[in-house]
């Protein structure tokens, strides 16, 4: 039996309305204000403690460790510090323990600080500087954890499809409940009301469902490589998001050389 519309809105619903001290946190960094935005980010004490555990990952590459909001906030930027406090909005929806997928805490937090820093690298190569933009990738870890509740209901399809066909897991959800990973995306980002030009990205970043807006269709060829480039790497692997995404290679095969250049893959 297909998992209804119904009971993945009830998913969906799971997904908490933006709080009003966040609110006003990412309305002052909308606006620039990073000193009131720290100074009203530091009566969340949770936001505090998430902050200061993801900016101290090494990937971000900070000698000394940093715990202020303050400095966290100065350090990273508006654009960042954006992006930072939507991916606390995603960890609020972690689950206590992952079944389906072998993450935990430090595993999805550490995906997080990954996939924000490539994306931040790739649109620092490409001169965009756009907040949303920059804050846009944090749904795809929001998307995992719905995912995962979804692949968790109906555990027993999931394991006869993976191992009576050679398909992918986007594929899998797709034919699970009539929606994929990036429906998914777009479906938290309307209920976190965010800009519509984002919601038109994470559809393309699909590879099967390219823009007409070419602007946009180059950012979400970049985005579609960063995401198989991400799932690929060992860890993530073994967590079994690898086996997530299947890779358009022709929708992306005009930037691969670039973006290898850009990450640095030999």
């Amino acid at each position: 039996m297909l998992i209804t519309n119904e009971q993945i809105e009830h998913y969906i619903e799971k997904i908490p309305p933006v709080p009003k001290v966040l609110q006003k946190t990412l309305m002052l960094l909308r606006e620039g204000e990073l000193v009131q935005a720290a100074s009203v980010a530091k009566e969340d004490k949770a936001l505090a403690s998430y902050l200061k555990e993801l900016v101290n990952k090494p990937v971000y590459g900070f000698s000394n460790e940093v715990s202020d909001v303050s400095q966290i906030f100065g350090i990273l930027g508006v654009a960042r510090s954006q992006q930072a406090v939507y991916a606390y909005m995603v960890s609020l929806l972690s689950p206590d323990k992952w079944e389906f997928f072998a993450l935990n805490k430090n595993t999805f937090y550490a995906l997080q600080a990954d996939l924000a820093v490539s994306w931040g690298k790739i649109l620092q190569h490409l001169k965009i500087n756009n907040n949303d933009i920059k804050s846009a990738i944090a749904l795809i870890p929001a998307s995992v954890i719905v995912s995962e509740a979804l692949f968790n209901e109906k555990k027993d399809e999931v394991v006869l499809l993976r191992s009576t066909h050679d398909i992918d897991l986007n594929t899998i959800l797709q034919r699970l409940c009539d929606k994929d990973l990036f429906d998914i995306c777009v479906q938290i980002a309307q209920k976190w009301e965010m800009d519509p030009k984002i919601v038109a990205l994470i559809r393309s970043s699909s590879g099967v469902h390219p823009s007409s807006n070419e602007k946009i269709d180059l950012l979400a060829k970049w985005m579609h490589l960063l995401l198989f480039y991400t799932f690929s790497q060992p860890a993530y692997i073994e967590a079994g998001l690898n086996d997530f995404l299947e890779f358009q290679i022709g929708y992306v095969s005009d930037i691969y050389d670039e973006f290898a250049t850009v990450m640095e893959i030999a």
